[in-house]
């Protein structure tokens, strides 16, 4: 069975799921793999996250006093969206109005806006055309909810008047947003509280968006499942599959918060973007500018080594196939784990992410169901064979450098004799002749 991701070969066309039916125009998101989210509005100037005025009651007169502070003075989306090119980014999102209800564009619905604020600046339509400009997908954030609107969603709860207005407030927003910006390419929902599918309208929505936009993807935020699943803090597939992206922040916080130093350094975004590539989906990086609208410099130092990294081992992130593997069942998956490091497979090519360099020289590792032909270690812009033999399943690589070659992680390429190779080896010392579960007999907590 082919366990590419590519639309073209056919497995997207056809594969239905009990969430959605997958579009066929979804190439570009399927083979993306890297997205930079940026989170900025008022709350930025507080520091303290983007939920501070809902986790400190501070009232929205009292809020919007920051319009006149909102200088973003350093805001950039022709800098931030060459960073995300360099870091080898092919989308971003942008919040254009998170629960607070401040918009970052120019409004006729939204009353507190940029343009009145004291940056006098529609920074939506300028990041729109920075994007376009690095040949960059756009994809729009917007909050269903608006803790600055008159009836709130806490009004619409309790009150079927309300409930009415709310939701008319809401359905003139989002369509102002994909008239006044166009063509974008996701509309990501967000702030579904309170409300279930039906209660937000959402196919009613949707389907207002694309009559706007028709070739426009959704998001899964509206109470509807979308065209894919958005885990957030964790790299983890959908079972069964369908498009996807993990949601991630640099650091701990989405928004601005002036003392979470705690920033993700270039190897752990390596890793997720293996664990995107493993199974087929896209790792979204947040970044939340500083008050003034700078990205904070690590986000910026771990970017470009990522991208470095990338521009050298691109190959074994982007256009790869399914090499995922499942505990209690074997089925279709291809892949198994390994202590040394992350496999990703392409064609005939098993790409391993070695995350630990052994000192001794010698790398030996089981569960090859197919003949390896060659290996070749690529670091750094060096690539050169490597020694090898093969017993059965097991094989030994020799004579590899003493030390990590790599500035990060090196990458060893296994060429095979399959056109789609697997690893498999099991909780037993060999596999069992017999049916069998691959790890756990019953079902378990462990994640992988």
């Amino acid at each position: 069975m082919d366990t590419s991701c590519s639309v073209n070969g056919g497995l997207i066309a056809m594969q239905q799921t009990e969430q959605s039916i997958i579009r066929p125009d979804m190439q570009w998101f399927t083979d993306a793999r890297f997205g930079l989210f940026v989170h900025y509005g008022l709350y930025s100037l507080l520091g303290r996250g983007e939920w501070v005025m809902n986790r400190e009651r501070i009232a929205p007169a009292e809020y919007m006093k920051l319009m006149d502070q909102f200088s973003a003075d350093q805001f950039d989306p022709d800098a931030i969206c060459r960073m995300a090119k360099q870091a080898g980014m092919r989308y971003v999102v942008l919040t254009t109005m998170h629960h607070d209800g401040f918009a970052l564009y120019d409004s006729d619905v939204v009353p507190y806006n940029s343009m009145k604020s004291a940056a006098h600046r529609c920074l939506v339509s300028e990041f729109v055309d920075a994007a376009r400009h690095h040949n960059l997908r756009i994809g729009l954030y917007h909050s269903l909810n608006n803790w600055s609107c008159q009836p709130d969603g806490v009004d619409a709860l309790e009150n079927k008047a309300d409930y009415d207005r709310f939701i008319k407030h809401t359905f003139e927003r989002i369509e102002e947003l994909v008239t006044r910006f166009t063509p974008i390419d996701v509309l990501w929902y967000d702030g579904w509280w309170p409300f279930n599918a039906q209660g937000w309208q959402a196919q009613r929505m949707n389907e207002m968006v694309l009559k706007l936009q028709p070739h426009i993807l959704f998001n899964g935020r509206n109470g509807l499942a979308g065209d894919f699943g958005t885990p957030e803090g964790h790299m983890s597939a959908p079972n069964p599959w369908r498009p996807w992206e993990g949601c991630i922040t640099h650091n701990d916080s989405w928004g601005y918060v002036d003392v979470d130093q705690n920033w993700k350094p270039a190897s752990d975004v390596i890793r997720m973007l293996a664990s995107a590539s493993q199974g087929c989906g896209n790792l979204l990086l947040n970044v939340g500018p500083k008050p003034d609208g700078s990205i904070p410099q690590p986000s910026v130092d771990v970017l470009k080594q990522v991208g470095d990294w990338l521009s050298i081992h691109g190959d074994c992130i982007y256009n790869t196939q399914r090499f995922t593997y499942h505990l209690m069942e074997r089925g279709d998956h291809r892949g198994d784990f390994m202590p040394q490091g992350l496999f990703t497979a392409k064609g005939r090519k098993l790409h391993m992410i070695v995350t630990r360099w052994s000192h001794t020289r010698k790398l030996t590792m089981g569960g090859f169901v197919d003949k390896v032909q060659s290996v070749m270690l690529h670091a750094n812009d060096h690539s050169q064979a490597v020694t090898f033999s093969q017993q059965g399943d097991v094989v030994h690589l020799s004579e590899l450098p003493q030390n990590n070659p790599d500035n990060i992680y090196p990458v060893l390429t296994f060429e095979c004799d399959s056109d789609q190779p697997e690893l498999y080896l099991t909780g037993g010392m060999r596999v069992p002749k017999v049916k069998h579960p691959p790890y756990d007999p019953c079902p378990s907590d462990i994640m992988h």
